[in-house]
């Protein structure tokens, strides 16, 4: 009796240490599912940041336009303007107020930040990351090797038309950004254009593509 004891014992151990590692991965392919689905997004947002502890430090508003594969384009209006926009390979980040755009590679953001894992498939890029699937939302957070500006992204869908519906930052320094979507459209045609950027002409020109 004691030694069927035992077995059941280390059963349920051994269930409860593997469940996170199945769940981790069941998530990461649920997410990946979704995303797959999604070939491209629009949408308006409403930013609201807060400080470690709780205290609303600024809020914004900007639009957002998706599209599979590594295809962004973020316009923040308020209460900065700026734009983020992605290519596929190249990356551009425009700050009008100090007139300057940054170049970068695309794959490399990876490194940095996991929200470009929106729009790409590559199992190499989400193997850097950890997925859990808590309720309806998904927390995306990096592995100890990553260097990352963020310490976890967490993502939810639209009920309605399984676009997002609220994404949460949350970064290095202990700020929570929220950016809560609406007005959104789903796997609707988007022109290539809207991922292209001429840089103006007079604006100081950091290209990072060559760094490390």
């Amino acid at each position: 009796m004691k030694t069927v004891n035992k077995v059941a014992l280390l059963a349920m151990l051994s269930s409860l240490v593997s469940q996170p590692v199945w769940a981790d991965e069941a998530a990461m392919q649920s997410l990946k599912g979704k995303l797959a689905q999604l070939t491209s997004f629009q949408g308006q947002f409403e930013q609201v940041v807060h400080d470690q502890e709780g205290n609303e430090l600024q809020t914004g508003s900007g639009s957002i336009t998706l599209a599979q594969p590594l295809k962004i384009r973020w316009q923040q209006e308020m209460p900065d303007d700026t734009l983020f926009v992605s290519s596929g390979e190249t990356t551009y980040y425009y700050d009008t107020f100090a007139e300057q755009v940054t170049v970068l590679d695309t794959t490399k953001l990876i490194d940095t930040t996991p929200f470009v894992l929106l729009t790409t498939q590559e199992s190499g890029q989400w193997s850097k990351y950890n997925v859990e699937l808590d309720r309806h939302q998904y927390l995306i957070t990096p592995k100890n090797k990553v260097d990352s500006q963020v310490e976890q992204l967490t993502l939810s869908f639209d009920a309605n038309n399984e676009g997002l519906a609220k994404l949460t930052v949350n970064d290095i320094s202990g700020q929570v950004s929220t950016f809560s979507f609406k007005q959104s459209k789903v796997n609707v045609p988007v022109k290539d254009s809207m991922f292209e950027f001429v840089i103006p002409e007079g604006v100081v020109v950091d290209d990072q593509r060559g760094s490390d």
